[in-house]
């Protein structure tokens, strides 16, 4: 979709089309065709689908940052509460937020800077193809509230809130970031295993859309469901890349 000047956000066809597509698809890109620098459209768009169409407004992401996080990172990036988007590495299959109780249903993903060596490309994956690839025993497991999911220490937002224990899966809706999900029973760790052995199948792989840096320039964004979409990015070659975050539309895992 390509946007041509900022008041689009504020068009009501305009708006109603992109809920449209984020209810049906889960996913959208957007090119903007101006200079947005300050993400304009962007916050203008979240609040009109707000006001017209019943989304949520933005969370904070932690403590200290309110509704958008400026992406940028870093090879001196190595401090423990570092947040993993904010390091050079890889990040691997996840979805934003799966240690909240209520995680947003969508984010977006500006790109102001993108990486100019060849790294950065960001990878995503229909949970609706992955979860058809589990024997039905795995995705009863996973849907059962044996779970302990822990806050990264980055986005403590309550020293009391550490960690939470629920299902990481509800129909087709799935949170996921192995690196901070313990299963608690075998039965969820056998499913939990299974889902990590089946992301890495050739089967898995072949549902995978790789979103290079040449077909994400400056001025895309990118809108995804994420409950509906797993998403995760290989490592970063230049440390000037520059992306803007925002989530929205919390509601408790589940509805």
């Amino acid at each position: 979709m390509t946007v041509d000047a900022p008041s689009y956000s504020q068009n009501p066809q305009h708006t109603q089309h992109i809920d449209y597509h984020l209810k049906k698809r889960g996913i959208l890109k957007i090119s903007l065709k101006f200079d947005d620098d300050d993400s304009i459209y962007l916050e203008r768009l979240i609040r009109q689908l707000h006001t017209s169409h019943g989304h949520g407004l933005p969370i904070t992401h932690s403590a200290s940052r309110g509704w958008f996080w400026d992406v940028r990172p870093s090879p001196e990036s190595s401090n423990q509460a570092t947040a993993r988007s904010e390091t050079m590495s890889l990040f691997p299959w996840h979805t934003d937020c799966s240690y909240e109780a209520n995680p947003p249903r969508f984010f977006a993903l500006q790109v102001l800077q993108p990486d100019r060596c060849g790294g950065g490309t960001l990878s995503v994956l229909d949970t609706a193809r992955l979860l058809s690839l589990l024997t039905p025993t795995a995705r009863l497991g996973l849907a059962q509230p044996e779970f302990r999911i822990t806050v990264p220490p980055e986005f403590i937002k309550d020293e009391t809130q550490t960690h939470i224990v629920g299902p990481v899966l509800f129909e087709a809706q799935l949170r996921f970031r192995a690196d901070i999900i313990v299963p608690l029973t075998p039965r969820a760790h056998a499913a939990f295993q299974e889902l990590q052995d089946v992301l890495g199948t050739a089967d898995a792989q072949g549902e995978v859309m790789h979103l290079t840096a040449e077909m994400l320039p400056r001025g895309s964004i990118v809108i995804m469901d994420n409950r509906r979409w797993l998403h995760a990015r290989n490592a970063v070659l230049d440390p000037h890349r520059h992306l803007r975050r925002v989530r929205w539309d919390a509601c408790a895992f589940g509805m």
